[in-house]
């Protein structure tokens, strides 16, 4: 019954996306943060009572966004935000998989194009050719 409720309330509103899913992250963190200063702090962390307001701000406006009847106006915001995000996500991914393989890889960019490629350790000079622009070079593993 209640489900039902809340499967016919939701009808032609918006629901979540990746933005709102990052706000209320976002919030969560923040709110976090007002929690540690007020507990370090004791009664001088009031001064950062603007962390529980930016907390508590962000969770209303991703509430506000999945009840949205404006559905054109919240997946221009949501695609905004992917395109500013998705290359940072993919850096951060690939800079944790590099620290995961640094014990038995090396990273070396082309001295061509720049590309990042992946050479075993410890096999002394190696001739390693580029896949992506074909230059040939030699360098110490």
């Amino acid at each position: 019954m209640i489900r039902n409720f809340f499967r016919k309330f939701m009808v032609g509103r918006y629901g979540t996306d990746h933005l709102n899913i990052a706000m209320i992250i976002a919030s969560i963190l923040v709110y976090f943060v007002h929690g540690i200063t007020l507990l370090t702090l004791g009664v001088f962390g009031i001064i950062f009572m603007p962390f529980a307001i930016i907390s508590y701000a962000l969770l209303v406006l991703a509430i506000f966004r999945m009840l949205s009847r404006n559905i054109t106006a919240r997946r221009k915001e949501n695609d905004a935000f992917i395109r500013h995000w998705w290359p940072l996500k993919i850096k951060l991914k690939r800079a944790w998989v590099n620290r995961k393989q640094r014990k038995t890889h090396k990273f070396i960019k082309c001295p061509g194009c720049g590309n990042t490629l992946r050479v075993p350790k410890g096999k002394g000079n190696l001739q390693i050719t580029c896949p992506k622009c074909g230059e040939r070079f030699m360098k110490k593993t």
